[in-house]
């Protein structure tokens, strides 16, 4: 793959990824849709948008993707959307992506990967600025919602390492949008008591699902193989400063000094641990 179109792929997809948490918090901020909705609506557009793709290439959807990813897309997109019932557009994208990088970096650590000093503290300064975007106080994010997107991050950044295995990018992403879509209509079945959706609401879940979701995620899955592990982990740093100023533009949210001080300590910290080499 020339250089040019892994650049091209991989900030279509930051853009798609930074635009779900838009569409999320809009939904669920400014429609009656309820969480469960939203993400069955999701994953079902998301799996019928990318089944009509393969199903146009005379290929069988089913038999690309695995269960395993699958779950980690359920897991991920119903703690996105239960999280955003809480938490603004920026504030949540970076504790997504700050989850993300955690998992990622976990990952190498397990597979014999260590850590220089600068590393070291770099992983410090993040987790120290994550403390103090969580710490109780003036504009601490609710601690529920903070629980559910990090348990989204560490899904995503699963979803994320197994991604880079090769295969088809479409029909993978499909087979496992194809398997998460059940899991999301349970969740739904058992969350129907509180069900509610306005076609508004139900617009912005398709348009999650069809096109930030499933093509967004096709894209990336493109462009992972491309990658190595710490530069698909490096560009996912991008997101919430494009859903910070995505919010800003057309959400009305304000970015507080806060969450300013928190997403340059993170952010900044991650950056020294991608960036620095590590130890052989």
């Amino acid at each position: 793959m020339s250089p040019t179109r892994l650049a091209a792929l991989t900030v279509l997809a930051m853009l798609a990824f930074a635009g779900n948490s838009l569409l999320c918090r809009a939904a669920l901020q400014h429609t009656p849709i309820d969480a469960a909705t939203f993400t069955t609506v999701r994953l079902v557009a998301g799996a019928v948008a990318l089944w009509l793709l393969v199903a146009l290439r005379r290929k069988q959807a089913w038999r690309a993707g695995n269960w395993l990813s699958a779950v980690a897309l359920f897991v991920y997109a119903a703690g996105f959307s239960y999280a955003y019932l809480s938490l603004p557009a920026a504030t949540g994208a970076l504790l997504l992506f700050g989850a993300v990088q955690a998992t990622m970096i976990g990952h190498a650590w397990l597979k014999g990967e260590r850590l220089a000093p600068a590393q070291l503290g770099g992983m410090g300064l993040a987790f120290g600025g994550l403390a103090g975007l969580l710490m109780p106080g003036m504009s601490a994010p609710p601690m529920a919602g903070a629980a559910l997107m990090l348990a989204a991050g560490a899904a995503w950044g699963i979803y994320s390492l197994r991604g880079r295995g090769g295969g088809n990018p479409i029909e993978i992403t499909a087979g496992n949008f194809l398997r998460a879509a059940p899991m999301a209509l349970l969740l739904s079945a058992v969350a129907w008591e509180h069900a509610a959706w306005s076609s508004a609401g139900l617009g912005y879940a398709a348009a999650s699902g069809a096109l930030a979701s499933g093509m967004g995620y096709a894209l990336w899955y493109t462009a992972l193989p491309g990658l190595r592990a710490t530069q698909a982990a490096t560009v996912q740093l991008s997101v919430p400063v494009l859903a910070a100023f995505g919010a800003v533009l057309l959400l009305d949210e304000a970015a507080t000094l806060r969450l300013v001080l928190a997403s340059v300590a993170i952010l900044g910290g991650i950056a020294l641990v991608i960036w620095n080499k590590r130890k052989p």
